[in-house]
């Protein structure tokens, strides 16, 4: 083995500097937000808090997680998000699974016209045209339909699918199994850490979408978290917003901004624990057939 050069060294060491720099770099942004919500009003309206909070107070954030519109902009964004994950990793994994078979006919130019629509769509008035013709608008299948199947998400599945070993599904045939019993009862229950690795990219797209919410939905009691983000970013220090002049003296606008971009993360960041350990597992099966 060749002793390492002094130059290695100082390679590594200059891109631990480089990597640990960037990393910081994208918390910053979190980091002050966070400090913004728990400090006290006076810090906050005179614009002295930077990165660390001055004074420590939660009451910007009660008054935010306890606020009616949040809690229901709350309920209709975790009821998109569970509901499309669900129905996206039912669509995906149906489709990916036909695709899996080198046998079927014209699979090759199936799979090409999948892949055509990563690079091409119809653009945002067609996608419009089109969801106003089903009757679709201010209607929460609006926010679920135009992301039901991502492309990228079906191709890794399917790459998954082809390194299952092909034994598995020829003794299930010999028993008299079929198609989607082979899919539901022997595929999927092997497939957990792609499934898990792919469904939190979906509940991230889900939890996360603001644009098909701002074309789609009208209705105040349809807006999903975002929007309602939207609505105080834009209007928590107007009248428009709603808030009793008690709270405005009390909860300085920049803090109820600063707090509900925190208690709007703080699900995601919740269920993100739990499904790391799939991520490099699931994505990396998928990609090399064993």
């Amino acid at each position: 083995m060749h002793s390492r050069k002094i130059g290695d060294y100082v390679l590594d060491i200059f891109i631990y500097v480089v990597l640990i720099a960037m990393g910081l770099s994208t918390l910053v942004p979190f980091i002050t937000v966070l400090s913004k919500s728990v400090s006290e009003e006076w810090a906050i309206t005179s614009g002295k808090v930077n990165l660390l909070p001055i004074g420590f107070q939660l009451d910007t954030l009660q008054y935010v997680v306890t606020n009616n519109q949040f809690l229901h902009a709350l309920l209709i964004s975790v009821l998109v998000a569970v509901i499309g994950t669900l129905a996206s990793l039912i669509v995906t994994a149906m489709t990916a699974y036909p695709l899996s078979k080198r046998e079927l006919p014209g699979v090759g130019v199936i799979i090409v016209l999948f892949v055509f629509t990563m690079m091409f769509n119809g653009g945002i008035i067609p996608s419009y045209l089109l969801i106003r013709q089903l009757d679709l608008i201010d209607n929460l299948a609006s926010l679920i339909l135009p992301g039901l199947i991502s492309v990228f998400n079906m191709l890794v599945i399917k790459s998954y699918f082809e390194s299952l070993p092909p034994s598995l599904e020829e003794s299930a045939k010999l028993d008299g199994a079929r198609n989607y019993t082979i899919l539901f009862r022997i595929i999927l229950p092997l497939s957990g850490p792609v499934l898990a690795t792919i469904g939190l990219f979906y509940a991230v797209y889900y939890w996360n979408d603001y644009f098909n919410p701002m074309l789609y939905i009208n209705s105040t009691s349809l807006k999903p978290l975002q929007l309602y983000l939207q609505d105080i970013v834009m209007n928590a220090d107007s009248s428009s917003f709603k808030m009793s002049a008690e709270d405005r003296m009390n909860v300085p606008a920049e803090g109820v901004r600063a707090a509900t971009v925190i208690a709007s993360t703080i699900p995601i960041l919740l269920v993100y624990p739990f499904l790391q350990k799939y991520f490099i597992k699931g994505v990396l099966i998928g990609s090399v057939k064993g």
